[in-house]
């Protein structure tokens, strides 16, 4: 592996072995026993630090007859390549908590009823498992989630079944969604969401006659109007489970409607590779999620 500039800022052809080899050589004061510390040959150690030499442009030691001594340049040049090389095994390092899933950033997007409802008890499990990964979460409707993956804006999105080719689709959550309506005035939550469209398809299909219809943008809004009695809504079953458990809210099935259900995928790029670290980690406990 090379170092990306050198001292003109085009790229140069140091290579890291050549400065390991640099370091060596300089704690040692020997060639020899610098080339056996490093398992190598006492010719190989020192073409290295001749084609270090040329690329830098200036002598790094000295060759007497009681060993190798640094020059001025070599002296000054020390930091640098102790830097470089604690940069190589920081970013070894690095890499090693990314596969293992122990370290790392996770960056996800999901529609909102998912980000409510759904993500907080997923990612509080991988929070637990894995405390050292960052996690950034972006909402948006599932259209802008799936902009989101096609980017590379984030590596992984959650939203309803969107077909694209260039996208993964590895359905995790099924919404139930159960409701009686005779004769009640409809409230219905954001024309660009899919349970808008689940809602008002079912409806359709039913012959269902509706007195009316209140719309709001909101999950969060159109339960609060439940709860006031201003009609009934056909919400995802997560997004009312506390109020259904604490009775401020009824749940009842819709008469003579065949199941209303809404299918969640988590979507990935088909050219992002096999799963691995804490991409691979995170898309597991959605697939064995309880």
């Amino acid at each position: 592996m090379a170092i990306e500039e050198s001292r003109n800022g085009k790229p140069s052809g140091i290579q890291l072995v050549q400065v390991e080899g640099f370091l060596e050589v300089a704690r040692r004061g020997s060639v020899s026993r610098a080339a056996e510390a490093l398992f190598i040959t006492q010719p190989t150690l020192t073409a290295r630090l001749h084609g270090l030499e040329r690329e830098l442009g200036t002598p790094l030691f000295l060759r007497t007859p009681h060993g190798m001594r640094l020059t001025d340049a070599g002296r000054a040049w020390i930091p640098f390549a102790e830097r470089a090389l604690r940069a190589l095994v920081d970013g070894r390092d690095a890499l090693q908590q990314v596969m293992t899933a122990s370290a790392g950033h996770l960056m996800i997007a999901a529609a909102p009823a998912v980000s409510t409802y759904v993500l907080p008890q997923m990612l509080e499990k991988f929070v637990a498992a894995h405390p050292r990964v960052e996690v950034s979460v972006r909402t948006g409707h599932s259209e802008d989630v799936v902009e989101l993956v096609l980017r590379d804006e984030v590596q992984i999105g959650l939203g309803r079944a969107i077909r694209h080719p260039d996208l993964e689709l590895r359905p995790f959550h099924t919404e139930d969604l159960v409701l009686e309506v005779a004769g009640q005035k409809l409230i219905m939550f954001d024309r660009t969401s899919s349970y808008y469209e689940i809602t008002h398809g079912a409806f359709l299909s039913a012959g269902v006659s509706l007195r009316g219809m209140m719309e709001l943008d909101s999950i969060e809004a159109a339960k609060k109007m439940v709860e006031r009695g201003l009609g009934v809504a056909l919400l995802p079953g997560t997004a009312v489970a506390r109020e259904v458990s604490g009775g401020t809210l009824c749940l009842v099935k819709m008469k003579d409607a065949p199941a209303m259900q809404n299918s969640i995928v988590a979507y990935r790029r088909r050219d992002a590779g096999k799963p691995e670290g804490i991409v691979a980690a995170f898309l597991d406990l959605l697939e064995n999620r309880a």
